[in-house]
């Protein structure tokens, strides 16, 4: 069941405070984020400029009262030119808006957002390898692409991550329309 009335939209730099809030629970609490310190508002607002100037999906889920309740994003998944048709995404949940059907909603939007961008492949880099998101990246259409163990170390534990991935459009049956 979806929030009522939400929306996913761009986001804007306007909501950074809100992206950041959502960030920091996430690396405070759970092991999504190797971050163990959650940067500032200015700090994600870079982060948010550095994917929109290159052209790259950074989504937002807002309630009906405007109130954003999680974002997605994608950018290449490494940065040299042979990645640029490949990119990783990224979604954080507002705590209290989780198990509502908001990440999903955003996943499906990015991922479109994503083909229309030209990228070919998209990666789920999964921290701590959350049931919760590997779930979430299985349902739409993701596969385990391999798994490194204990490469983290966050809360006390050895964290495993958790690589998935997903074709995007015509993904590798056909080339580019140019090469890197």
């Amino acid at each position: 069941m979806l929030p009522a009335a939400m929306q996913i939209e761009p986001a804007r730099p306007a909501d950074a405070p809100a992206l950041c809030a959502i960030y920091a629970h996430h690396v405070l609490h759970g092991n999504a984020s190797y971050e163990t310190e959650p940067p500032d508002a200015a700090e994600i607002a870079r982060r948010l400029a550095r994917v929109c100037d290159a052209g790259w999906p950074w989504l937002v889920a807002r309630g009906g009262d405007g109130a954003v309740l999680g974002y997605a994003y994608a950018s290449q998944f490494r940065d040299r030119a042979a990645y640029r048709f490949c990119c990783e995404d990224s979604i954080y949940i507002r705590d209290d808006a989780r198990g509502q059907g908001v990440g999903k909603a955003l996943l499906i939007a990015l991922l479109g957002a994503a083909e229309a961008c030209g990228f070919r492949q998209m990666i789920a880099v999964i921290g701590g390898a959350e049931p919760a998101s590997a779930a979430l990246h299985a349902a739409c259409g993701f596969v385990e692409a391999g798994r490194l163990r204990s490469i983290g170390r966050k809360h006390g534990r050895w964290l495993d991550t958790l690589y998935m991935q997903r074709a995007l459009g015509a993904g590798d049956s056909a080339p580019p329309k140019e090469e890197p």
